[in-house]
Formats: C-alpha cells, structure tokens, sequence
C-alpha cells in the first residue's frame, strides 16, 4: 500500500473519473506517492495547505502506469513515483488527512498497523 494525498475538493472532481493525473504529473512527470511508514516525514509539507485535505490508499499492484520507488536526495529512503496517470481502480481507501490543532498530521486508525521509520 502506498498513499498519495489531494485536495479534497480534487478529488469531488475526479472521484468518477477512469484516471487522475496530478499537477505534478505535467511539471515534474510523476505522481509523488509515500509509503505508509514514510508519510510522516512528507506530512509536514502540507501544513499550511488550507483546503480540507485527503490521503488516497493505492494498491501498488494495481496501478497501470510504472512506479519507480526512487531515493532523489540519496537518504536511504525510496519513495513510489508514479510515471502516468493514476487509474482510480487502484484506489483502495480514501481516508481524511487529520491535523492537530496546529496543522500537524495525526495517524489515522486505519493506518496505526504501520510502523513509523
């Protein structure tokens, strides 16, 4: 499992759509994913995001583009790019993105079985 976090309003959007392709797909060529053990570490990037947000639970397997776990900064932590757009038949569980009561990211329940690195 991996999680790709959006908007939820980008979601309402594209919810019943085949296919999602994210900003980043057209500026950068991939969709940026976490691991569920990682995304504690990318949390924070959307801190001052105002917009009611959402975490997408993918199952890798199924996704149809090519994911490429890739380490850009050389940390010794792989994160999954997704090269295409995202079929939303990978979608497995789209949970809220829950923050304390300053902006910080707090785990989901449906997530605690994942270990923190």
């Amino acid at each position: 499992m991996i999680l790709h976090c959006l908007k939820k309003e980008t979601w309402e959007r594209v919810k019943n759509s085949a296919y999602y392709s994210s900003e980043s797909l057209s500026a950068e060529g991939f969709i940026h994913c976490s691991p569920i053990e990682y995304f504690h570490r990318v949390a924070p990037n959307f801190t001052e995001i105002k917009e009611e947000l959402l975490l997408l639970l993918l199952e890798e397997e199924k996704i149809d583009a090519e994911v490429r776990w890739e380490d850009p900064e050389n940390l010794g932590r792989a994160y999954p790019h997704i090269y295409g757009p995202l079929n939303l038949s990978s979608v497995t569980a789209v949970l809220p993105f829950l923050k304390d009561e300053a902006g910080n990211f707090i785990k989901n329940p449906e997530l605690t079985d994942y270990v923190d690195k």
